[in-house]
C-alpha cells in the first residue's frame, strides 16, 4: 500500500564516530531538507518484513537503479522512519520509507526573460507551447533565445530550483507541446512510457497534393543520408519507424485549381529525428515550407505565400501522470501561420475524402 504522508517526522543527524546524535525537530527539519525536493514515502505492510528498502522502492515507484544509487549518496537520500539506511535495510511493518532527490538547477544554462505560453504546470511537470523559430535547447551556435533559457528564468523567477530536463523535442521550425519534467524521478517515469508507446503524440501538417490512400501508416526505417549527414533518409538498415496520418481537408488552390495542399493529422509511434518530415517526403508528399525535405517539381511558390517553415505543429499529448497515475491530455491551438494558411487556400475550392 502505497500512502503520500506529509513529512512531519524527526532526523537523525549523522555525525563523525564518537560525537553524540543530535536529533532534530520539525522545525530545523524543515531546514535540513530544503535542499530536497518533496519525497517519494511508502509504508512497509506484514507481507513487506524482511524485504529491502530498495525492492519496495522498486515495486511502489518503479525506480531505477540510477537514482537509487544518487540518493544513497545523499545524508536524506533514504530513510526509515525518518533514519538514514542503507539501500540493503531490511523492513518491518507500519515503517515510513522515503526517498528524496536532492534539489538541482541547470548552471550551464543563461537565465532570460521571454514570453512562455504555460500550459499547464504542477510540482512536477511544466508543459509549454513553444513558438516555431525556437530552439528547444541550448546547442552549439544556439546559446540564447532557446525555450531552456526562458524556462530557467522563469523558474529562477519564482525562486524555484529545477534542472531543465524535456522529455523529448521539437524541430526548431516546429510549434507546439513540450513536455518538461522537473526532476529526476519524473523523467525517468515519462521516458520510460515514451519507450513503452504509452505517450501519445498528435501532430498536424500542411503538405503538397493529396496523400493516396487518404489515411495511411508508413512504417519505413530511418537512417542518416549518406551524402548528406545532416539529413535523415529512408533506408533499409536504418532504425525501425512508424508513423501514422489522416486526410482531414484538401483544398484545390490557383485559378485552374489543379494545384493541391492537404491538411493532415499525425500520430508518432516513433520518435526518430525529423519522423514525420522524412515519411511523408517519402510517400511524394512532404510538408509545405520544409526547406530540407521537398520535391523540385512541386508548385512551392503559391503554396508557401502563408508561410516561412515548415508546417508541423505538435497539437496534442497525453500520457499516465507519473505521480497520480491519472491519464492526461493537453493540446495548444492551431498557430496564426497555420490559420494564415487555411485562410488562403480557402480562396479556392475545398474538397474532402468520404
Amino acid at each position: 500500500m502505497t500512502e503520500h504522508i506529509p513529512w512531519t517526522g524527526r532526523v537523525v543527524k549523522h555525525l563523525p564516530d564518537g560525537v553524540p546524535v543530535k536529533q532534530f525537530g520539525t522545525s530545523e527539519n524543515t531546514e535540513l531538507l530544503t535542499d530536497y525536493y518533496a519525497p517519494l514515502t511508502v509504508v512497509a505492510t506484514e507481507a513487506d518484513e524482511g524485504k529491502t528498502i530498495r525492492e519496495l522502492l522498486e515495486r511502489e515507484f518503479a525506480v531505477s537503479s540510477k537514482l537509487l544509487a544518487a540518493a544513497r549518496k545523499s545524508e536524506y537520500g533514504l530513510t526509515i522512519n525518518e533514519e538514514r539506511v542503507y539501500i540493503s535495510a531490511p523492513v518491518k511493518a507500519g515503517e515510513v520509507i522515503r526517498l528524496r532527490q536532492l534539489r538541482e538547477q541547470s548552471e550551464d544554462i543563461l537565465p532570460q526573460q521571454m514570453q512562455l505560453n504555460i500550459v499547464y504546470e504542477d510540482d512536477y511537470l511544466l508543459i509549454v507551447n513553444k513558438p516555431a523559430g525556437q530552439v528547444v535547447h541550448p546547442t552549439h551556435g544556439h546559446y540564447t533565445n532557446t525555450l531552456a533559457n526562458g524556462v530557467v528564468a522563469y523558474w529562477q523567477d519564482k525562486g524555484e530550483r529545477y534542472r531543465f530536463r524535456p522529455i523529448h523535442r521539437l524541430d526548431e521550425e516546429t510549434s507546439g507541446l513540450v513536455v518538461i519534467a522537473k526532476n529526476g524521478y519524473i523523467h525517468q517515469q515519462l521516458s520510460e512510457q515514451l519507450q513503452q508507446g504509452k505517450v501519445d503524440k498528435r501532430y498536424v501538417a500542411f503538405v503538397y497534393g493529396a496523400p493516396e490512400p487518404a489515411d495511411g501508416i508508413i512504417e519505413a526505417p530511418i537512417a542518416r543520408d549518406p551524402e548528406q549527414p545532416h539529413l535523415r533518409t529512408v533506408l533499409a538498415d536504418g532504425a525501425y519507424a512508424k508513423t501514422e496520418y489522416w486526410s482531414e481537408r484538401t483544398f484545390l488552390i490557383g485559378s485552374d485549381e489543379v494545384v493541391q495542399a492537404s491538411l493532415v493529422r499525425v500520430k508518432l509511434y516513433t520518435g526518430r529525428t525529423h519522423q514525420i518530415r522524412v515519411h511523408m517526403h517519402s510517400i511524394g508528399h512532404p510538408l509545405i515550407g520544409d526547406k530540407l525535405y521537398y520535391r523540385e517539381e512541386l508548385q512551392r511558390d503559391l503554396l508557401e505565400e502563408g508561410i516561412t517553415r515548415h508546417a508541423l505543429h505538435a497539437e496534442k499529448i497525453s500520457f499516465y501522470h507519473p505521480m497520480s497515475k491519472e491519464y492526461m491530455q493537453w493540446s495548444a491551438p492551431l498557430p496564426p501561420d497555420f490559420e494564415k494558411l487555411i485562410h488562403l487556400f480557402q480562396g479556392g475550392k475545398e474538397s474532402s475524402y468520404e
